[in-house]
């Protein structure tokens, strides 16, 4: 976990860094400025529509008396690739489209519930109820 952590604290800004001055380098400051602008107005478009269809779609199943629990990560992803494709940089921004986008989430989706699984079989996750009998 202390890897992921390093990664993602320092060497993705690096990153992140490398390509915005190598962009402004390469088509021009502004243009560079731009396609950032862009890709967050474009990102907060499609985080709220997916977003919506996430809640429609969970409410649906829950008054069918059924447990959301693929909505359930298709909201955490949403999320999570709205807050990233809000932060400036062209890799982010492919992450948080990555997310966003139905077909290419269920990637991302099938990958957390392998881990999730993972943890409930090795007792990492533990479950509780509010229910008093």
């Amino acid at each position: 976990m202390g890897k992921i952590f390093f990664l993602l604290i320092v060497i993705i800004p690096a990153l992140e860094i490398w390509v915005l001055i190598f962009s402004g380098n390469t088509i021009g400051v502004l243009p560079t400025i731009a396609l950032i602008i862009l890709t967050g107005i474009l990102g907060a478009a499609l985080a709220k529509r997916e977003g919506i269809n996430a809640i429609r779609s969970a409410q649906l199943q829950a008054s069918q008396g059924q447990v959301p629990s693929g909505v359930i990560l298709d909201g955490l992803c949403i999320l999570v690739g709205g807050v990233v494709l809000l932060t400036p940089g062209f890799i982010t921004d492919a992450f948080g489209f990555f997310l966003l986008i139905p077909q290419t989430r269920s990637i991302f989706k099938a990958f957390l519930q392998r881990i999730f699984e993972k943890m409930i079989r090795t007792g990492n996750v533990t479950f509780y109820t509010n229910r008093r009998w």
